[in-house]
């Protein structure tokens, strides 16, 4: 049991200051009174993640997935409430919410209405919840891949990369206590993705030495 608050404790800890690393987003969107150099995509995907994942720590019973993700989406609100105010694209950044917001509706339908209570409504949850997880630590790779040919690890955030590594770590280790793959899985990916980014400041660091990555690195 006190593996399990100590894990649970952890899962918390980090995962929420992954989320919070956005704030360094709002601060300058506040600064500037601009959204521009900021993207409006991260914040509404994960969101919706994290009510997904929350109806599933509801369904569940399971106290650290309803407490991480309640913040993590009040968080991502405060976010698109932000971006919406500065931005200068309201009508596209409306029209991609009302979208998420009818995904989102959608699903909360065909969950609740032709899915039985039980463990299927469970199952059918958490496997769509991973595959949103895993589509979401995967689609950066991309970008991985154009980072190797440049060299230039500035548009990386290296707090947010050690951020990603521990919250998906303390996921996949809470998860295996609890014999729960459809938590395991999707974080699996996490670690590697975090590991990859490591690697790569570390072998650009010479040639970002003036990069603020690099400096976040010594500090």
């Amino acid at each position: 049991m006190e593996l399990m608050q100590l894990l649970s404790w952890a899962c918390i800890v980090f995962t929420v200051g992954m989320f919070s690393t956005g704030l360094t987003d709002l601060k300058k969107m506040r600064e500037t009174k601009s959204a521009d150099n900021i993207q409006f995509l991260p914040f509404l995907t994960t969101c919706l993640n994290n009510l997904g994942w929350l109806y599933y720590g509801m369904l569940k019973t399971d106290h650290t997935i309803i407490l991480v993700n309640v913040i993590g989406a009040l968080l991502q609100i405060l976010y698109i409430v932000v971006y919406l105010h500065y931005t200068k694209q309201k009508r596209m950044v409306m029209t991609q919410t009302i979208a998420a917001g009818m995904v989102l509706t959608c699903g909360w339908f065909y969950f609740t209405t032709f899915l039985p209570e039980g463990d299927t409504r469970l199952s059918q949850l958490g496997l769509t919840c991973s595959v949103v997880t895993v589509s979401m630590y995967l689609s950066p790779l991309i970008d991985l891949v154009g980072i190797v040919r440049s060299g230039d690890v500035r548009c990386l955030s290296f707090p947010l990369t050690v951020a990603t590594f521990f919250t998906s770590t303390s996921w996949v280790l809470y998860g295996l206590q609890l014999n729960d793959y459809y938590i395991v899985v999707p974080n699996t990916p996490g670690i590697f993705t975090s590991l990859i980014r490591l690697y790569l400041f570390w072998k650009f660091a010479s040639v970002n030495q003036s990069s603020p990555a690099y400096k976040s690195m010594q500090i």
